[in-house]
């Protein structure tokens, strides 16, 4: 269970916990309660494997069209 889960982790999950838990570290030395809340919500999302664009969110939705159309287009003049 814990190698399939340490498996899907890339650069930015690494790169989003590292940060987190730099900004937690600083908002407890300056005694900024946001900074912490911030830093929290970094260290959640590569723990939970969510962000703005998981799972491909923001990418278009892609359609496959197997029909291969040759018909043939008919164009009317207007005058």
């Amino acid at each position: 269970m814990m190698k399939e889960y340490l498996r899907n982790w890339n650069f930015m999950r690494l790169l989003r916990l590292a940060l987190g838990v730099f900004i937690i570290v600083q908002g407890i030395q300056t005694q900024m309660w946001l900074f912490v809340f911030v830093g929290a919500i970094y260290v959640l999302m590569p723990l939970l494997n969510v962000s703005c664009c998981g799972t491909s969110g923001c990418a278009p939705k892609s359609y496959k069209n197997n029909k291969l159309t040759n018909e043939e287009i008919h164009y009317e003049e207007i005058k």
